[in-house]
C-alpha cells in the first residue's frame, strides 16, 4: 500500500492530540486488529511514506518488520520502538499481525516537546528509548487498549512540554507563518517574497529551516506542495489543475511528483488527458 494513492488509513485507529498539545502534534494512531482481519487478511503487506520532514515515534505492539529509510533495509525486532525523521522515503514490510502506536509530531513539535532538535535525528533510526525512558514505554505498551495509551501518552507529553525550556519560539513561529504564507499564496510564492512577508532576510528564513525541519525553505516547501497536489490529483484527476497548486503545467507537476515519489506518475496511477 501506498501513501496517498492507497487508502492506508483505514487500517488504522486515529485520535487528534487535545488542544495543548495541538501545535506540535498532527495525530496519534493505532493499527486496528479488526481493520487489518478485513483488508489484510492472513497475508504479509508492504506501507510506503513518502517524506514529510515529521518525527514519527513507532511502538511497536506486535510483530517484527523490515524497514527501509532511504534506500537501507533494516530488520526492527518486536521489542524495538524507534524514532524517524521521515526526510526519506521509508517503507514498512509487515507481518498480518503488525500492531504499531504512532505518534506523528508537526515540523519542530519534536523541539518544542523535548527540547531536542529534530535535524540531530537527520536520517538515522534512534531507539526510542534515547528520548523515552524504558520504564514508561513498558508501562504503556502493557496498558490493555489504545485509549488507555493514548491519555497515559499525553499526559507524559504534556509533563515534557511544561518541563523545557528550551524552545526557540522565534524559530518555530517563523516555519508556521512561512507555511501559512506559502498556503496562502496558492503555494507559488518564490523564497524572497516568504521572506518579505515574514520581515526577515532569506538568510534568516533559510536558517530556520534549517535549524528546526534538516533542510531548506525551498526543500520543504517542494516536498509540500507535491504531497499537497498529488492528494489532489488522486481524488479527482480529470479535475485537476496544477495551475491551482503553483505549476506552470502538467509537465512541471509530474517533475515535481518524480522527485517527490521516485517513482514517475504513470507508475502510481494513469495520468488524465
Amino acid at each position: 500500500m501506498t501513501e496517498i494513492f492507497d487508502n492506508i488509513r483505514k487500517l488504522y485507529r486515529f485520535k487528534a492530540p487535545g488542544e495543548a498539545l495541538a501545535a506540535h502534534i498532527e495525530f496519534f494512531s493505532e493499527s486496528s486488529l479488526d481493520a487489518m482481519n478485513e483488508y489484510i487478511g492472513p497475508t504479509e503487506f508492504t506501507v510506503k511514506l513518502f517524506p514529510s520532514y515529521t518525527p514519527t515515534i513507532w511502538l511497536n505492539l506486535g510483530s517484527p518488520y523490515q524497514l527501509k529509510n532511504g534506500s537501507t533495509w533494516h530488520t526492527v525486532n518486536e521489542h524495538t520502538d524507534i524514532l524517524l525523521l521521515r526526510n526519506e522515503i521509508v517503507e514498512r514490510r509487515n507481518l498480518p499481525t503488525d500492531n504499531i502506536f504512532t505518534v506523528k509530531f508537526n515540523p519542530g513539535g519534536f523541539e518544542t516537546i523535548f527540547g531536542i532538535s529534530q535535524t540531530t535525528i537527520g536520517s538515522e533510526i534512534i531507539p526510542v528509548e534515547q528520548v523515552i525512558p524504558a520504564s514508561f514505554i513498558k508501562k504503556l505498551k502493557g496498558l490493555g487498549s489504545f485509549e488507555d495509551r493514548l491519555v497515559s501518552f499525553e499526559n507524559f507529553l504534556l509533563d515534557k512540554l511544561e518541563r523545557n525550556s528550551k524552545r526557540e519560539g522565534f524559530y518555530l513561529q517563523c516555519i508556521k507563518d512561512t507555511v501559512n504564507a506559502f498556503a496562502g499564496s496558492g503555494q507559488e510564492a518564490a523564497i524572497s517574497e516568504l521572506a518579505g512577508k515574514l520581515y526577515i532576510t532569506e538568510k534568516t528564513l533559510y536558517r530556520c529551516f534549517t535549524k528546526v525541519v534538516g533542510t531548506s525553505p525551498k526543500n520543504y516547501l517542494a516536498i509540500t506542495r507535491a504531497r499537497t497536489a498529488l492528494t489532489a490529483y488522486v481524488a479527482d484527476p480529470t479535475g485537476f489543475s496544477p495551475f491551482n497548486h503553483g505549476y506552470y503545467d502538467r509537465s512541471h507537476f509530474y517533475k515535481d511528483v518524480l522527485k517527490f515519489t521516485g517513482q514517475k506518475l504513470s507508475h502510481y496511477h494513469s495520468p488524465a488527458l
